[in-house]
């Protein structure tokens, strides 16, 4: 049955672009793909060809020549050429997990060859081994079968060479017969490899972590041993029994980019054995149980029962902003306001003002006053108005200072851009009680309003943490915003950062430079702390330095410059959730006033948090620049844990507690001096909700 299967393949073949047939066509081929036959793969896709059937060949020859191509390269076991391969094409496009005329896959060649580098190379990219070995008898007889066919042929062209006069036809015969000598020895090859492999040791080792309360996680490594075959596959089981009767489920991992697996759907409070076994193509080793053999899926919060802080509270602020909507849709608010008699000289001039600026422009120059400037950036690019000015809108031209409510209230403001409108008619209203802070505010909202007519946008962005000033009295609110789409913008256009910055002629002098001038000087800047504080941490549990310090008006907190939106930290682990005897382990060192554990103790060993927190807490005191001998008088934070979603969580650091918060000019031996800023608290707060 193999004889007639391999004639078969061999007459169609004949009848299709033939394959590479030694080790120099497989160098040929594969820089006709990497060259020539590339870019006519890409004019393909670029819709050159016209025809639909044209397009189809094309396409079937391309993914059969990267496939030969593919085979050829694990056939010589070049590592180089085959890592090469799967960067630069997908595992559709070298046709990965189709078998060869053989019956064999890249993935089958590199076990039996036993060339390990190849075969994790080729798992990684998501190869599989043949669905043709569905037992070991199979995978003999197949090899047998393979070896005794290239035999025969070797024989037979041979034969034909020795008997043949040297012609045209023997110099084609006997490449065709060194072709077949070296498939018979990598056939050979591969039949000793497979008799001669054994079934993979147990895994070097197995970590159990508590995932959640419903969700066990178990992390793996490779076994130690080299002798065996490549492992291809692992298996993991649970059960409730140490001695895995009965067994409560097993699942096969593979996908071996990552060695772990996250068990869901567990009972919160049973205690689960795991265990973790390998595969190669002499099947299935001796399992290795877990370290710890077991746990018990849990959640912090089951130790009081505490709800999470923030479950319904987006849900019911939009309800409760939805009612405040409705209660103003038919109220005065709509009405035109009256100015009050004390500003009525005021509006009289800016009136007669208008009169000769019939429409809203940016301005060019500052001129004493409160103004909000909006930054749109994209790679080098920024927008700037046909003047090439950065876009500058006038909030108040008699406002000499800013007060720090009204910035931190237009911050809010900066979250519900879409609203304008509907705050300025809100606003209006309460206009009646000569408020000046009222007032301010409103004239803030004409502003933003202003600015999102010129641009033609809603989002102006964030806001950045402190206002520019100069000693010429003007104040400049600065918002930026990242514009990763090609938007059109009204009455502006895209000019690079630097261009900007030499073409602008300064009207200031270097010693006093106006706060146009500082924010040009300064730009840079700006856009690395936006792109800074729009980063996300990875899934984990996190160790946070809580280090704030007060001002007359507010209070800062301390930030890495480069994650400006999160507290300074390192991290524990990738495993965010805490469980509950871990929570429980933390209550009890807080409840007896214990240090922070920064010295190793024999009696805690054995408890992998507390390892885990040893490390960290070195490493974040290296990281803010504080003796090691200060933090024995630091605490860990053990109201609660706070989580940010479902995949991050910080326990946090505290100083000693009249040095949590340093009052001005207060000594301070806690904060760092460099790589790290103070942020207003409020600031802060709105970073971390975006």
């Amino acid at each position: 049955k193999m004889t007639q299967q391999m004639r078969d393949l061999q007459l169609a073949q004949a009848r299709k672009p033939p394959g590479p047939s030694s080790p120099n066509a497989a160098k040929r081929l594969y820089r006709n793909l990497s060259g020539k036959f590339r870019v006519n793969y890409t004019s393909f896709d670029e819709g050159s060809l016209v025809g639909r059937g044209e397009k189809e060949k094309l396409r079937k020859s391309y993914l059969f020549q990267s496939n030969a191509a593919l085979f050829e390269a694990v056939e010589l076991q070049d590592l180089d050429r085959v890592q090469e391969m799967l960067k630069h094409y997908s595992p559709e496009e070298l046709d990965l997990n189709t078998p060869n005329s053989e019956g064999l896959l890249p993935l089958d060649i590199a076990i039996m060859t036993n060339n390990a580098p190849i075969a994790r190379a080729l798992l990684q990219a998501g190869a599989k081994e043949s669905p043709h070995f569905v037992s070991l008898e199979s995978r003999s007889l197949h090899l047998s079968t393979l070896v005794r066919e290239a035999e025969q042929r070797v024989n037979e062209l041979m034969a034909q060479v020795v008997n043949e006069a040297p012609n045209a036809d023997c110099s084609e015969k006997e490449k065709q017969l060194k072709a077949w000598e070296w498939r018979f020895r990598l056939y050979k090859r591969m039949k000793a490899g497979f008799e001669h492999a054994r079934v993979p040791d147990a895994p070097s080792s197995v970590h159990l972590s508590v995932a959640s309360s419903s969700s066990l996680q178990v992390t793996f490594w490779e076994p130690l041993s080299v002798n065996s075959a490549v492992v291809t596959k692992y298996k993991v089981e649970w059960s409730c029994s140490p001695t895995f009767s009965p067994l409560l489920g097993e699942a096969v991992i593979d996908k071996l980019k990552d060695l772990h697996f996250t068990i869901q759907g567990l009972v919160s409070g049973t205690a689960y054995h795991i265990r973790v076994s390998a595969y190669n193509m002499k099947g299935w080793g001796p399992p290795q149980a877990s370290v710890p053999p077991f746990a018990i899926p849990s959640n912090w919060r089951e130790y009081d029962g505490r709800a999470p802080r923030r479950r319904g509270q987006a849900e019911a602020l939009d309800h409760l902003l939805g009612q405040v909507k409705t209660v103003h849709q038919h109220c005065i608010c709509h009405e035109p306001c009256k100015n009050q008699p004390q500003s009525r000289k005021h509006s009289v001039s800016k009136s007669l003002k208008h009169l000769f600026h019939p429409g809203s422009k940016f301005l060019k120059t500052l001129k004493r006053g409160l103004y909000l400037t909006a930054i749109f950036y994209k790679d080098d690019n920024i927008l700037v108005t046909h003047e090439d000015q950065i876009p500058v809108v006038e909030i108040d031209d008699t406002y000499s200072c800013l007060l720090m409510q009204d910035f931190l209230w237009l911050t809010k403001v900066s979250c519900m851009w879409d609203e304008i409108l509907w705050l300025r008619q809100c606003v209006t209203v309460s206009q009646s009680s000569c408020s000046c802070i009222l007032q301010t505010r409103f004239k803030m909202l004409l502003a933003i309003s202003q600015m999102q007519g010129l641009l033609g946008i809603q989002d102006l962005g964030q806001v950045f943490f402190e206002p520019i000033k100069d000693k010429q009295g003007n104040i400049l609110i600065v918002t930026l915003k990242e514009v990763k789409t090609n938007q059109t913008f009204e009455s502006v256009r895209w000019v690079p950062i630097c261009k900007l910055q030499t073409s602008r002629k300064s009207v200031s002098s270097p010693e006093e430079p106006t706060a146009l001038d500082t924010l040009l000087i300064s730009l840079q800047d700006k856009l690395a702390y936006h792109q800074r504080s729009s980063h996300a941490l990875s899934a984990g549990l996190y160790l946070g330095y809580l280090k704030l310090c007060s001002a007359v008006d507010q209070i800062r907190v301390l930030v890495p410059e480069q994650l400006p939106n999160i507290l300074c930290h390192v991290k524990i682990r990738s495993n965010p959730n805490i469980s509950r005897e871990e929570w429980e382990w933390l209550q009890k060192m807080a409840s007896v006033e214990e240090p922070v554990p920064t010295e190793p103790d024999v009696d805690r060993s054995q408890n992998p948090l507390f390892q885990e927190l040893q490390v960290a807490i070195k490493e974040l005191m290296t990281l803010v620049n504080i003796p090691l001998q200060e933090a024995k008088d630091f605490r860990l934070y053990s109201q609660e844990v706070l989580d940010f979603g479902d995949q991050v969580s910080f326990l946090l650091l505290l100083p000693p507690s009249d040095d949590v918060c340093t009052a001005p000019g207060q000594n301070n031996p806690y904060t760092p001096h460099s790589g790290f800023l103070t942020l207003p608290l409020q600031i802060f707060e709105l970073g971390e909700e975006r």
